[in-house]
């Protein structure tokens, strides 16, 4: 390695050190922990004013990635857009409570991205991460004794849903969660749902290399911000504002400009009003904060992912997690009120709805319909039901919407409706449950994303077809790019559930049928789960997982299934209808299966990397998917103990 000259004669072997004081007494010398002392020490050492070292100390925890230069150019590149322009908020927040007297320290814990990693390997750590990062936020929010309080800046699709689990574990501790914002939509192009579509419709003709280079290039119209659509991330900011986490209309807000720099500073001062009144996050999450989340979550149409991360928040909180049933009432009560990005029925980009008013807008149309509780307390100190009547009325919310009809033409009440224009506009709720011989323990999906040009008169998406079996989306999606799989087929893609992939997101398959001309009359199911931006008729989360003994594990190519979602009533089945020459019933697959042993290639994917497999085996043990993949301590304790048992072990 060549060496300029005369580097070793600067190097120095000593320093003068800070000049100053540290502000201790002689009783904070006898009888406060040398953690604390040394802390002080360090806090000089980093160039604080020692004067100033015994104001109170908050934490500010993000999810930043890739290295920016002032002018905001890349030095290296992060991950996604999604934690580009964390610094910049947390820089926000710093200086506010550095204004407010108080003392800013700040952590990362950096997060993936879920498109990045589609169709590859990585996918098969990406639900996983989300254990992992709460874990490690945790363990840093803990390492930080003198800490008064927490903000957490996030945005994406696993380090927003990481920071609210490890925000609502910290029960006694004053916390608020501080939304990464939203990209914007190109003026031309595609959004950065669609444009994931790319490779599969060049493969079948519908692009040009020339079409598809330029969509690519530009679909990600600015820096920073979770994806223009509401999908897990952008979903993950309604919920954390809908449980009381956030201040009043910060989800969504758009990345980097003064609007959402301005949202972190009012959360900073939120923080030390908290820590001012007593108030930790036990009294924000609270059984009936979880309702809410639920609530909106429908209202919203939002990723079915959220089915995976508002229960580990509950379980992180200590509250009642929500069964698939409380899911399937909350659905079947709660009318869909906003029109966006994936679900339509106008593709309204993100950056729309908060502008038309975001959740505060959604639960003022909840709360005249009596469907959520608006006594629960909020990061604000407030109640809910104060925070709405002060956004009924506030000049922001006329000022917001005002802004939505001058920049883009958009009437407000077209993105966020009225409950009789929905009905009115035939906008169905968001999710259906489906069981079956194939599901017998359920499965999920977002039927307000069926195409409504394939349900009959009543709202009823019936499918009867031969299924063509992958135990590999790779083999899957080049069946699809290869032109293999045809209008009116159904897709099985067995072993990508928590045991065989992590639990994959198959998002390029759902995005290529979504994009292609015969992709609506093709049936998806899978013991794997889905993007948050995925349409279509796409089944997943079924269980059992077909490598726990799951009956889906069983299905062979040209069996006959049946599919039936009625997206009005929100009910549905997956059943095997037979194996011959004409389909059979439900009753008839049942006998098929129980003679049956598993599909010949059904095995855990040769790649799944050791920690993703002790990942499933915990989660599974904690009570799996249906439980939101959590580590459940007292469980996993109890089975290890039962073990130990069953061997003799003393």
């Amino acid at each position: 390695m060549r060496e300029a000259p005369g580097q070793s004669a600067s190097v120095h072997t000593a320093a003068a050190g800070p000049a100053g004081r540290l502000p201790i007494t002689g009783e904070m010398l006898r009888s406060a922990p040398s953690g604390e002392i040394f802390g002080m020490t360090q806090n000089s050492g980093m160039g604080w004013n020692p004067l100033l070292l015994n104001r109170p100390q908050y934490l500010i925890l993000g999810t930043m990635g890739g290295i920016r230069r002032e002018d905001g150019s890349p030095l290296a590149l992060g991950y996604h857009t999604g934690h580009w322009e964390i610094g910049l908020m947390m820089e926000e927040v710093a200086q506010e409570i550095t204004e407010q007297q108080g003392i800013p320290f700040a952590g990362y814990v950096s997060d993936p991205c879920d498109g990045r990693s589609q169709g590859t390997a990585g996918m098969f750590d990406s639900l996983p991460y989300r254990n992992d990062a709460a874990m490690v936020l945790r363990r840093l929010i803990r390492s930080l004794p003198t800490r008064k309080g927490v903000l957490g800046v996030a945005a994406c699709d696993k380090g927003l849903p990481a920071m609210m689990v490890a925000l609502a574990g910290m029960r006694d501790l004053p916390g608020i969660i501080v939304p990464g914002g939203v990209s914007l939509p190109p003026v031309h192009g595609e959004d950065a749902g669609k444009v994931q579509s790319i490779g599969a419709r060049f493969s079948n003709g519908e692009l040009t290399l020339e079409e598809a280079a330029d969509l690519g290039c530009r679909a990600c119209a600015t820096p920073g911000g979770g994806c223009q659509f509401l999908g897990t991330a952008a979903t993950a900011q309604v919920v954390a504002e809908a449980l009381g986490m956030s201040v009043p209309h910060s989800a969504l807000a758009p990345s980097g400009q003064p609007v959402w720099k301005n949202m972190g500073r009012q959360s900073a001062r939120a923080l030390l009003h908290m820590e001012h009144s007593g108030m930790g996050m036990k009294d924000i999450l609270t059984n009936q904060a979880i309702m809410n989340a639920m609530v909106v979550h429908a209202a919203f149409g939002g990723s079915t992912n959220l089915l995976l991360h508002l229960p580990a928040i509950a379980h992180a909180a200590g509250l009642r997690i929500p069964t698939v049933q409380d899911w399937n009432a909350v659905n079947r009560r709660v009318p869909r009120l906003v029109s966006v990005l994936p679900n339509g029925p106008v593709p309204h980009p993100t950056i729309r709805v908060f502008l038309a008013g975001g959740v505060p807008e959604v639960m003022l149309h909840l709360r005249r319909l009596g469907l959520i509780d608006d006594s629960v307390r909020t990061v604000t100190g407030r109640t809910l039901g104060d925070n709405l009547d002060w956004w009924e009325t506030s000049q922001r919310r006329q000022d917001m919407r005002s802004r939505l009809r001058e920049a883009d033409g958009i009437d407000p009440d077209a993105v966020i409706m009225s409950p009789r224009e929905a009905k009115r506009q035939g906008l169905a709720s968001t999710m259906t449950f489906p069981t079956g011989n194939l599901a017998p323990e359920g499965s999920v999906i977002k039927s307000a994303a069926i195409d409504p040009s394939v349900l009959d008169s009543e709202g009823v998406y019936r499918h009867v077809g031969r299924v063509k079996v992958f135990t590999a989306e790779k083999d899957a999606i080049r069946s699809i790019k290869d032109g293999l799989i045809r209008a009116g087929d159904i897709l099985a893609v067995i072993g990508r559930g928590p045991s065989g992939t992590g639990m994959e997101e198959t998002y390029q398959l759902t995005s290529a049928l979504k994009h292609l001309p015969f992709g609506k009359y093709v049936t998806l199911i899978t013991d794997a789960r889905f993007s948050g931006v995925s349409t279509g008729a796409c089944i997943g989360h079924i269980g059992p997982e077909a490598l726990a003994g799951g009956p889906l594990g069983r299905l062979r190519d040209g069996d006959w299934v049946e599919v039936i979602v009625d997206t009005v009533k929100l009910e549905g089945s997956v059943n095997l209808v037979g194996d011959g020459e004409q389909p059979g019933s439900p009753e008839a697959g049942v006998d098929i299966l129980a003679a049956r042993t598993a599909h010949p290639f059904l095995a855990v994917d040769p790649g799944l990397p050791d920690d993703t497999r002790l990942w499933a085996a915990l989660q599974a043990v904690s009570g799996g998917t249906w439980q939101g993949c959590v580590y459940d301590t007292d469980k996993i304790i109890a089975a290890l103990e039962a073990g130990r048992q069953a061997l003799g072990w003393n």
